[in-house]
C-alpha cells in the first residue's frame, strides 16, 4: 500500500505515511504563524488556494477509491457547492446576501473556482470520518451535515478577518448555516451512496489539522 511505503532522506527511512503527516501539521502551523504577523499576512492569504489544492492533492495520494463513481461523486460535490454558492452570490438566497473578495483567486459570477474544491474536501473528510462508525446512512449524512456546519461556524469569522467574504449584514444570518446544513446534507447523502472505497489513512489526520488551524486563527486573528 501507498503509506507503507518509504522515503529515504539521506541515511532516515521514514514511513510515507508519517512524513506527509508531519508535512501537513507543519504546513498548517506556518501558515497560522504567517496570517497572524502583519508582516506575512497579505501574502499568507494570497496563498490559501495554494493551500487548498495541496491538501486536496494530498488527500488524493492516499485514497484508494478510484473509479467511475468516485469521479462522479467528485465532480457532483464540485459543482453543487459551486453553483449553490453562486446562486447565493447573486440572489442571495441559500446562504444569505454576501460576497467573496480578491484573495481566492479566479471567480466565475463572483465565486472562486476554489470554493467549489473546498465543498468536496469538506464532504470527503467528514464523510470519510463518520464511514464505518454509523451504519445508518440518513443518520451518518446528518451528522456529516452537522459537522460541516460546525466547521464553517469555526471558518467565518477567520474568512472574514482574512478578506476571503464579506456578508453586507452586521452578523452572519442563520440563514447561512441553514442553507450549509442543506447542502452539506445532499452531499453527505450522495457520499454515502455513491460506491467506492471510503478508507483514506490521512483524512482524519488532515480534518483535525483544518479544524484546529481555523480554531486557533479564530482566537488570535
Amino acid at each position: 500500500m501507498q503509506e507503507n511505503q518509504t522515503i529515504q532522506l539521506g541515511t532516515l527511512t521514514i514511513n510515507k505515511l508519517t512524513f506527509f503527516k508531519v508535512w501537513v501539521s507543519l504546513f498548517h502551523a506556518v501558515g497560522i504563524v504567517g496570517l497572524a504577523l502583519p508582516i506575512s499576512k497579505p501574502i499568507f492569504q494570497q496563498l490559501t488556494p495554494f493551500h487548498l489544492l495541496m491538501s486536496t492533492g494530498l488527500l488524493m495520494y492516499f485514497h484508494r477509491g478510484w473509479n467511475l463513481s468516485f469521479i462522479g461523486f467528485s465532480a457532483l460535490a464540485f459543482f453543487t457547492g459551486m453553483i449553490s454558492e453562486i446562486v447565493g452570490v447573486q440572489t442571495g438566497l441559500i446562504f444569505g446576501d454576501y460576497y467573496y473578495g480578491t484573495v481566492l483567486g479566479t471567480k466565475i459570477w463572483g465565486v472562486p473556482l476554489i470554493i467549489g474544491l473546498n465543498w468536496f474536501l469538506l464532504v470527503y473528510l467528514t464523510g470519510e470520518w463518520l464511514h464505518g462508525k454509523i451504519e445508518n446512512h440518513w443518520i451518518a449524512a446528518a451528522s456529516g451535515a452537522l459537522l460541516m456546519v460546525g466547521i464553517d461556524f469555526v471558518i467565518e469569522p477567520v474568512a472574514i478577518s482574512l478578506g476571503f467574504w464579506t456578508w453586507t449584514s452586521e452578523a452572519i444570518p442563520l440563514e447561512n448555516y441553514l442553507g450549509w446544513f442543506f447542502i452539506a446534507l445532499v452531499l453527505q447523502v450522495a457520499y454515502r451512496h455513491f460506491h467506492f472505497k471510503k478508507q483514506n489513512r490521512l483524512s482524519a489526520f488532515l480534518l483535525l489539522n483544518l479544524i484546529l488551524f481555523f480554531a486557533i486563527l479564530s482566537v488570535i486573528l
